[in-house]
């Protein structure tokens, strides 16, 4: 079973995946430009899928790509396992271990149970995305010997994943705080 399609460089829109060397790129932007003295060609904005650099890229017209056709799936994280992530696809009931480089910074969240939507093509993973708020317990939260000049005073907090986040002062141990998985940033408490 393929999972891609042939396609021309004119047929490229925003979102669309196409597979260029060995990596695979989510097309950003795709204009036709129209030169008064030669070829006229199609310029691409690119965002390859396993570094996230952007690029620019010109195709002549009609030249032919390959789109890649990627599954969202929804796995439930399970433990840590060596330098890898283990979680239960909640659809086939089969496990699969993810690269900590493929979760990048939302390892920080990783507690057991928790859900989140990940992009594959076969059996690699290319993208996790974590729900955009957490509920997370503070495990410990730094000591202050001196009172704040300022009303907007934070401290740092540890939760329960290991991440590490500014709370206001009010907050301690044990303590439920809603926090934004995209920026990191504390938002309530619970």
């Amino acid at each position: 079973m393929s999972n891609d399609n042939n396609v021309t460089s004119n047929q490229l829109v925003p979102g669309m995946v196409v597979a260029i060397k060995e990596d695979f790129f989510r097309v950003e932007s795709a204009v036709k430009v129209t030169m008064a003295k030669g070829a006229s060609f199609i310029k691409v904005r690119l965002k390859n899928l396993t570094t996230e650099a952007v690029s620019e890229k010109n195709f002549k017209l009609g030249q032919i790509l390959q789109e890649v056709l990627l599954v969202e799936k929804q796995l439930e994280f399970l433990y840590p396992e060596g330098k890898n992530y283990l979680f239960l696809d909640l659809n086939t009931l089969g496990q699969c271990l993810v690269d900590a480089v493929v979760l990048s910074n939302n390892m920080n969240y990783l507690k057991e149970g928790l859900q989140l939507k990940a992009t594959f093509y076969g059996d690699r993973i290319f993208t996790v995305e974590l729900p955009q708020f957490l509920e997370l317990m503070v495990a410990k939260v730094e000591e202050r010997d001196v009172e704040p000049v300022v009303s907007n005073a934070t401290k740092k907090a540890v939760l329960e994943t290991g991440a590490e986040v500014d709370v206001p002062l009010f907050i301690e141990e044990g303590d439920i705080v809603k926090i934004d998985t995209a920026t990191g940033e504390y938002v309530q408490r619970i």
